[in-house]
């Protein structure tokens, strides 16, 4: 495998970083080199709005196939937008599980109407996801989830708690691993399901 950038790769590096300083001037300044480690839940709004402003100006879901609004970018050029988006002390991104967990996933084993009401809003950064994976009792261990959910009609009932589910007081939508089937091996009978945030059930602590 060739592990050395090309001269294609290294024009696409100057473009991301000229749009990054460029970017990270004026307006969004406020927003440069915050939201790491710690410092997670400060600027929410202007961070909120500097995931639009990617969004706007196609720098989300750079992996994504094109033809689900993505730049469709090699590996190469994948690692070259983080190094440099980090180079730049670009804020800690509110969109990475839309972008990194459910927009893949939808691409992957969604149809064509999950694909299309799903993966614009979060790669235009409009929706913000959490994750419904690790439990009190499970931590991240897949196989010991408890949450279960159970069909009622053309919905689902979900019963349970999730842990470590990182911006859920701001999340329009969470994707929730719930066990679906009792009767088979723990690793299986698990169902993704993409919950919104705003209905009666769903407590927040």
């Amino acid at each position: 495998m060739d592990l050395h950038f090309t001269a294609e790769d290294e024009a696409f590096r100057r473009e991301a970083r000229d749009w990054l300083d460029d970017a990270l001037s004026g307006d969004f300044a406020v927003v440069r080199g915050r939201g790491g480690p710690g410092d997670e839940h400060s600027l929410f709004d202007e961070r909120w709005a500097w995931e639009k402003h990617l969004g706007a100006h196609g720098w989300t879901a750079v992996g994504w196939p094109a033809e689900h609004g993505g730049r469709g970018l090699g590996l190469h050029q994948q690692v070259i937008w983080f190094e440099e988006y980090a180079r730049a002390k670009g804020p800690g991104r509110l969109g990475h599980i839309g972008e990194g967990l459910v927009g893949p996933t939808v691409i992957h084993f969604g149809d064509a109407a999950q694909q299309a009401r799903f993966l614009p809003g979060i790669r235009s950064g409009e929706e913000l996801w959490c994750q419904g994976y690790s439990e009190p009792g499970a931590g991240s261990d897949l196989a010991n989830i408890s949450t279960r959910a159970e069909r009622d009609g053309d919905g689902w009932v979900i019963h349970g708690q999730k842990v470590w589910t990182s911006l859920a007081q701001w999340s329009q939508w969470c994707f929730v691993l719930a066990r679906t089937d009792r009767d088979v091996p723990k690793h299986k009978g698990i169902t993704f399901l993409m919950v919104p945030m705003d209905q009666p059930g769903i407590e927040i602590r």
